[in-house]
């Protein structure tokens, strides 16, 4: 090939690139994918480049055939490619300036980026990056898990000397008083900018409006509340002195269906036909732990208290969604100090009457302290890593570690107590198990793993196109490398 017919071919490649209409300028690769293909497989003889040593464009040859991404940078800014950024191309790990190369680079062979490297890099990379979230998930899974059968086991043991459910529950709400405090000692130990608990009050409580939190705020938005808790835990432990505490357990999972149910009627969330399967799962196995005894009246009755009390969580998270909104964590906990401030002030002569009226009576003499504080501390532990554990962890591992306490209330029953477990028990265990997951599963769940199938595919092919175009350029270098043998032998 001389050089006035390299310089032709170079004019007609230049020629047939410019023959779309000046107004129309190509925004995607596809549309000069066949001059990139050519350049891609251009080669220049070495005869050529020693007669064209004197000449001034061997310069261009020599960078023609020196390297491909100098060329294909030239292109890209004359068609104006979308989304093309220069720098990403010249200053990558991987793909360094040829002028930077030393002798030592040169002369050493290029180590083969394998696919299994690639993943090892990956894992280590994920694993250095999310080790400290994931071991803050976990403890929060355990702990979520150990606080909550811990409070549903201790009382139960003390319902043998203390036959006071609702007594117990307005002394466990008490304790929610320690949530602002705590928050605010948290507070001083994490933000640099420390302010005063009147100045955090008075910030958190915008959370209720403008004008703060006012008496006409305080009993439309506040009071109702307090009875849902109250509610809420009173039917759950009124419960526990019907029927065992795995029951109990495994029947209050089903307040994540009542929760979708009530926010698709209220919120008009979006509609999802697995949560809906997940709520028929969760209703059928409160029928079969029904009939697991037979229908007795203990049986039926604890189970419509611990429905009642799943409902009433449901409507105090929806509620709350609905009239306040989403909170943030000084304003969650101030919300539930003044929780405990309404049980206190409102709720306190209830139990008076209920002890004179002897509907629960107790010994004042004789009273399990020591297990109604630590059922009062394991519910606040519980509630705290409910509400705040979200800040080092996702909602799905909390969610799970009430998922894990059944089968531990079922192995502590099972040891500690004489319960059969029969196989339409075991059924509905595992029934209302596997609605509750269902239920985690995010809205976009069939979406995500469309996509991920997508990913998949688009992985193959661009590890079946490498594997083309890897071995394409390498029978060149061969057939070169014979042809210039033969020369050199002749």
């Amino acid at each position: 090939m001389g050089i006035e017919e390299f310089r032709n071919k170079r004019n007609r490649s230049a020629f047939l690139g410019m023959s779309r209409p000046p107004n129309v300028s190509p925004r995607r690769l596809s549309d000069i994918s066949p001059q990139l293909r050519q350049l891609k497989y251009l080669d220049v003889d070495e005869s050529i480049k020693e007669d064209l040593k004197s000449s001034r464009s061997v310069e261009d040859i020599n960078s023609a055939s020196i390297g491909l991404t100098s060329i294909e940078e030239r292109i890209l800014r004359i068609t104006g490619y979308y989304g093309y950024q220069p720098w990403t191309a010249i200053y990558n790990g991987d793909e360094r300036p040829r002028e930077n190369l030393t002798a030592a680079d040169a002369q050493a062979p290029a180590a083969p980026d394998t696919g299994g490297q690639r993943l090892t890099r990956c894992c280590l990379k994920l694993s250095a990056s999310q080790a400290r979230k994931i071991c803050w998930g976990v403890a929060v899974l355990l702990g979520v898990c150990s606080s909550w059968t811990g409070s549903t086991q201790l009382a139960k043991l003390a319902f043998r000397k203390f036959d006071a459910p609702f007594t117990l529950a307005w002394f466990a709400t008490n304790w929610n008083f320690l949530f602002f405090p705590l928050y605010y000692i948290g507070h001083l130990y994490t933000s640099t900018e420390k302010q005063s608990p009147k100045q955090r009050y008075r910030e958190c409580c915008r959370f209720f409006g403008d004008d703060g939190l006012t008496v006409k705020v305080f009993f439309t938005k506040v009071a109702p509340f307090g009875v849902l808790w109250t509610l809420t835990n009173y039917l759950y432990l009124h419960a526990l002195r019907k029927i065992n505490t795995t029951d109990v357990s495994t029947v209050f999972c089903c307040n994540k269906a009542f929760v979708f149910l009530l926010s698709w009627i209220v919120l008009r969330d979006r509609f999802m036909g697995v949560r809906i399967v997940a709520a028929i799962l969760a209703i059928a196995g409160i029928v079969m732990m029904t009939y697991a005894d037979g229908f007795h009246s203990h049986s039926v009755i604890g189970i419509a208290l611990v429905v009642g009390s799943a409902s009433m969580s449901a409507l105090y998270k929806v509620l709350f969604k609905l009239i306040l909104g989403s909170a943030k964590f000084g304003e969650a906990a101030l919300f539930l100090t003044i929780l405990g401030g309404v049980n206190f002030v409102f709720f306190s002569f209830v139990p008076v009457i209920l002890y004179f009226t002897k509907v629960e009576y107790f010994d004042s003499t004789d009273v399990p302290w020591g297990n109604l504080c630590g059922v009062s501390v394991l519910l606040l532990t519980f509630n705290i890593l409910v509400n705040f554990g979200i800040a080092v962890t996702c909602p799905t591992l909390i969610s799970l570690g009430i998922v894990i306490s059944v089968p531990v209330n079922a192995v502590v029953d099972h040891c500690t107590s004489e319960i059969s477990f029969n196989t339409v028990r075991v059924i509905a265990v595992l029934t209302i198990s596997l609605g509750f997951l269902l239920l985690l599963l995010p809205e976009e769940w069939d979406q995500w793993i469309i996509k991920l199938l997508a990913r998949l595919k688009m992985r193959k092919k661009e590890e079946a196109t490498e594997g083309n175009v890897d071995a394409g350029p390498g029978l060149g270098w061969s057939r070169r490398a014979r042809s210039s043998m033969s020369n050199f032998t002749h």
